[in-house]
C-alpha cells in the first residue's frame, strides 16, 4: 500500500484558497495569488524536494483544469521539472461529472470516491493530492490520507475556503519532522496521520501543579 500525501499552502487562518494566481477561484474571492509575494528561492526549494518520489497525483476538478492548461505546455521552461514530473505521471481526477480530461495520462475516479482512492493508494507508491480543497475534505473526513504538508504563510485573510472546513472528523496527527521556516516566515509543517482521536484533560488538576499557591 502507497502513500497518500497532501500539500496544502495556506495562510496563518488556514484559508487555502486560489494561492497561486487571480484566476484560480475568483468569483467572490478577492485575494487570488496571496502566496507569490511569499515566495522565496529557499522554499522554493523545499517544494520542490517536497515531490520527490511522487508517482501520481489526485486532483480536484478545478485544480485539474488550472493543471492541464499549464503544465503540458512548460517543459523546457523555468518550471520544466515539475512539468516533466506532473506530464509524465498518472493524474486522477475526482469530479462528480463527466468532464473530458485532455492532458495525457489522466483518469476519472469512479463514484464511490473512497474506494476510488484506496485503489489508487494500492496501485501507487506515493500519491499527491496538490490544492483541491474539496477533495481534501473528504479525504479528511474519510481518513483517507497518510501525510499532510502544510506550507504556512504569515499573512491573515479572514475569507476564503479553509484546509478544515464545518464538519472535519476528530483527529489525531503527529509531527514528522521538526518544522522549518523560510526567509519571508513560511513554515513548513509536515503531520502523519496518527491513530486514535483528541484525548482531553483538565489542566487544574493537582498532579499538574496548575492553580496552585506557588
Amino acid at each position: 500500500m502507497g502513500l497518500i500525501d497532501i500539500e496544502l499552502f495556506t495562510t496563518l487562518d488556514l484559508v487555502g484558497q486560489a494561492p497561486g494566481g487571480p484566476d484560480e477561484d475568483p468569483v467572490g474571492f478577492p485575494f487570488g495569488g496571496w502566496q507569490a509575494p511569499l515566495l522565496d528561492e529557499a522554499t522554493g526549494a523545499r517544494i520542490v524536494a517536497a515531490y520527490e518520489g511522487t508517482d501520481a497525483l489526485l486532483l480536484g476538478r478545478r485544480t485539474y483544469d488550472i493543471f492541464a492548461a499549464y503544465w503540458p505546455h512548460q517543459e523546457g521552461g523555468q518550471d520544466g521539472g515539475f512539468a516533466e514530473l506532473f506530464n509524465r505521471i498518472p493524474k486522477y481526477v475526482a469530479s462528480r461529472g463527466t468532464p473530458e480530461l485532455p492532458w495525457a495520462g489522466s483518469a476519472l475516479l469512479g463514484p464511490d470516491l473512497a474506494a476510488a482512492v484506496r485503489e489508487v493508494r494500492d496501485r501507487h507508491e506515493h500519491v499527491k493530492v496538490v490544492g483541491s480543497l474539496n477533495l481534501v475534505q473528504t479525504l479528511l473526513r474519510e481518513r483517507l490520507f497518510d501525510r499532510l504538508d502544510l506550507w504556512v504563510h504569515p499573512i491573515v485573510l479572514g475569507v476564503g475556503k479553509k484546509v478544515f472546513e464545518d464538519g472535519a472528523v476528530p483527529t489525531n496527527v503527529t509531527l514528522l519532522q521538526p518544522p522549518t521556516a523560510g526567509p519571508k516566515g513560511t513554515v513548513f509543517l509536515r503531520y502523519g496521520l496518527a491513530e486514535g482521536t483528541p484525548a482531553t484533560g483538565d489542566m487544574s488538576a493537582p498532579d499538574r501543579g496548575l492553580g496552585q499557591d506557588g
